[in-house]
């Protein structure tokens, strides 16, 4: 039977640390849904629309890969794509306690459901979307922090919609 893992997130914008996630869960899942979360209570920086197409053109290379929106309960959007893993990215001390209770929480809504939490390199370790926010809002450096198809889009939009 098919191993599918759901790696739900607002990715907000999609970072390389996400990346080097989906990239490990790959090594371990015969295929990786990336759900991104419509999330309006965090008021994303971009719609919902730029951020599955930043995804897809992030994964267009990898293999066994699939970019979806939702809007409902992560169990519930994993039980629909028959995923029977949650990938959780742990980057610090700090995530861990708020992923645990995550955890623990989605089991509680349905015990068929495994969480798995995979640590990005060491490199990306201190990468998280809220960071490359406040710097696109100054206009700053992101390239290093960006798979590059995401940092293409990024800049060939209008300087307007990141404010």
């Amino acid at each position: 039977m098919k191993k599918i893992a759901l790696y739900p997130g607002t990715f907000d914008p999609i970072t390389n640390g996400h990346f080097d996630i989906i990239e490990r869960a790959l090594g371990l899942f015969d295929e990786v849904i990336v759900a991104v979360a419509t999330s309006q209570d965090k008021k994303p920086m971009f719609a919902l629309e730029e951020r599955i197409y930043m995804t897809k053109e992030a994964v267009k290379d990898l293999k066994n890969v699939k970019v979806l929106g939702f809007d409902n309960l992560t169990v519930e959007f994993a039980k629909t794509h028959n995923a029977t893993v949650l990938i959780r990215g742990l980057r610090a001390v700090s995530d861990f306690e708020y992923e645990l209770q995550l955890g623990y929480l989605n089991n509680s809504l349905d015990n068929t459901i495994e969480t798995v939490y995979l640590m990005p390199k060491l490199q990306h370790a201190f990468i998280s979307s809220s960071i490359v926010r406040n710097l696109l809002k100054f206009n700053a450096k992101t390239e290093h922090l960006l798979p590059n198809e995401v940092q293409k889009i990024i800049g060939s939009m209008n300087s307007c919609t990141l404010q």
